[in-house]
Protein backbone atom coordinates (compact mmCIF):
# COMPACT_ATOMS: atom_id res chain seq x y z
CA UNK A 1 0.00 0.00 0.00
CA UNK A 2 2.46 2.03 1.04
CA UNK A 3 4.78 1.40 -2.15
CA UNK A 4 1.36 3.14 -4.55
CA UNK A 5 1.48 6.35 -2.46
CA UNK A 6 5.05 6.54 -2.86
CA UNK A 7 4.94 6.32 -6.58
CA UNK A 8 2.10 8.26 -6.36
CA UNK A 9 3.78 10.47 -4.76
CA UNK A 10 7.14 10.39 -7.01
CA UNK A 11 4.95 10.64 -10.03
CA UNK A 12 3.23 13.94 -9.24
CA UNK A 13 7.05 15.08 -8.65
CA UNK A 14 8.30 14.41 -11.36
CA UNK A 15 5.15 15.56 -13.85
CA UNK A 16 5.55 18.97 -11.67
CA UNK A 17 9.19 18.97 -12.41
CA UNK A 18 8.83 18.54 -16.43
CA UNK A 19 6.09 21.06 -16.27
CA UNK A 20 7.69 23.52 -14.45
CA UNK A 21 10.52 23.66 -16.83
CA UNK A 22 8.49 23.71 -19.35
CA UNK A 23 6.28 26.60 -17.84
CA UNK A 24 9.57 28.25 -16.64
CA UNK A 25 11.16 27.92 -20.48
CA UNK A 26 7.76 29.11 -22.01
CA UNK A 27 7.50 32.56 -19.76
CA UNK A 28 11.10 32.99 -19.12
CA UNK A 29 10.84 33.20 -15.90
CA UNK A 30 14.36 34.01 -14.44
CA UNK A 31 13.97 32.35 -10.80
CA UNK A 32 16.21 29.61 -9.62
CA UNK A 33 15.51 26.25 -7.71
CA UNK A 34 14.41 22.93 -8.14
CA UNK A 35 12.17 23.25 -5.26
CA UNK A 36 10.40 26.17 -6.99
CA UNK A 37 10.33 24.62 -10.12
CA UNK A 38 8.79 21.39 -8.67
CA UNK A 39 6.20 23.44 -6.48
CA UNK A 40 5.20 25.49 -9.91
CA UNK A 41 4.98 22.61 -11.92
CA UNK A 42 2.55 20.79 -9.09
CA UNK A 43 0.35 23.80 -8.52
CA UNK A 44 0.44 23.93 -12.34
CA UNK A 45 -0.92 20.80 -12.64
CA UNK A 46 -3.76 21.45 -9.67
CA UNK A 47 -4.69 24.54 -11.48
CA UNK A 48 -4.96 23.18 -14.93
CA UNK A 49 -6.70 19.90 -13.67
CA UNK A 50 -9.09 22.11 -12.52
CA UNK A 51 -9.99 24.19 -15.70
CA UNK A 52 -10.27 20.82 -17.51
CA UNK A 53 -12.82 19.11 -15.27
CA UNK A 54 -14.22 22.45 -15.37
CA UNK A 55 -15.00 22.19 -18.95
CA UNK A 56 -15.73 18.94 -18.97
CA UNK A 57 -12.34 16.98 -19.84
CA UNK A 58 -10.50 15.05 -18.23
CA UNK A 59 -7.69 16.55 -15.47
CA UNK A 60 -4.60 15.10 -14.41
CA UNK A 61 -4.98 11.53 -13.41
CA UNK A 62 -1.81 9.34 -15.17
CA UNK A 63 1.92 9.76 -16.05
CA UNK A 64 1.29 11.00 -19.63
CA UNK A 65 2.18 13.43 -21.93
CA UNK A 66 -1.23 15.20 -21.79
CA UNK A 67 -0.91 15.38 -18.28
CA UNK A 68 2.28 17.17 -18.34
CA UNK A 69 0.74 19.50 -21.11
CA UNK A 70 -2.01 20.44 -18.66
CA UNK A 71 -0.07 20.95 -16.02
CA UNK A 72 2.62 23.27 -17.87
CA UNK A 73 -0.52 25.20 -18.90
CA UNK A 74 -1.18 25.54 -15.76
CA UNK A 75 1.58 26.08 -14.41
CA UNK A 76 2.23 28.81 -17.31
CA UNK A 77 -0.93 30.88 -16.03
CA UNK A 78 0.40 30.72 -12.53
CA UNK A 79 3.27 32.29 -13.50
CA UNK A 80 1.74 34.78 -15.59
CA UNK A 81 -0.38 36.08 -12.76
CA UNK A 82 2.78 35.98 -10.22
CA UNK A 83 4.30 38.09 -12.84
CA UNK A 84 1.34 40.58 -12.77
CA UNK A 85 1.09 40.39 -9.13
CA UNK A 86 4.72 41.46 -8.19
CA UNK A 87 4.32 44.36 -10.93
CA UNK A 88 6.79 42.80 -13.59
CA UNK A 89 4.51 41.99 -16.41
CA UNK A 90 4.76 45.25 -17.78
CA UNK A 91 8.59 45.64 -17.69
CA UNK A 92 9.23 44.12 -21.26
CA UNK A 93 10.27 40.78 -19.90
CA UNK A 94 13.52 41.92 -18.37
CA UNK A 95 14.74 41.72 -14.73
CA UNK A 96 14.22 44.28 -12.58
CA UNK A 97 16.59 47.55 -12.26
CA UNK A 98 17.69 48.33 -8.19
Amino acid sequence: MWQAAAVGFLSWIAVGLLAGLLARWIVRDDRAGCIYTIAVGVLGALLGGWLMQANGRKGVNDFDIRSVLVAALGAVLLLLVLQAVSGRFGTGGGKRRR
